[in-house]
């Protein structure tokens, strides 16, 4: 069996979405289903001035790596990527992006929200909010909702 391509990275600069799905799509014919996601960061209201994103370096990508080859191994995949961004990021910017791919689109949504339920719950990550009058919301907890996505997957 051929190894499935895989891109783990955790970057402060903004990704280009075209250019990951034709890094991972590029002369191949095999692929019938391709899913992106794009998380970007919200307003929350028109109070949230920015989001500060900190990780632990070589854990976060490690976790995330590991995370994206159980999804290999439980869909027929054909390529994943998974970039989550740190640093200071304003409202409508982008904060993550999951890209699968698979013969057919069952496989290739199936994954990609396996991904994104682990990066919203599990992976190394904190987010401090900046609101617009100069304070800080402090660190944002997980939610019961993400937690609860999460779960489904260990069934």
């Amino acid at each position: 069996m051929a190894e499935v391509p895989l891109t783990v990275r955790v970057q402060r600069e903004p990704f280009d979405v075209a250019a990951e799905t034709d890094l991972l799509t590029h002369g191949r014919t095999d692929i019938g289903a391709v899913v992106t996601f794009t998380g970007l960061c919200r307003s929350e209201g028109g109070d949230l001035a920015a989001l500060e994103l900190e990780h632990y370096p070589g854990m976060a990508e490690a976790e995330i790596e590991r995370t994206a080859k159980a999804a290999i191994d439980r869909w027929p995949l054909l390529g994943v990527t998974a970039i989550h961004r740190h640093g200071r990021i304003a409202p409508g910017e982008p904060i993550v992006l999951v890209i699968t791919v698979s013969s057919h689109r069952v496989a290739a949504f199936e994954a990609a929200e396996y991904l994104m339920d682990f990066l919203k719950t599990r992976a190394p990550f904190w987010k401090k909010e900046e609101k617009h009058d100069g304070t800080t919301g402090g660190w944002v907890d997980a939610r019961d909702h993400d937690d609860r996505a999460a779960a489904r997957w260990e069934k």
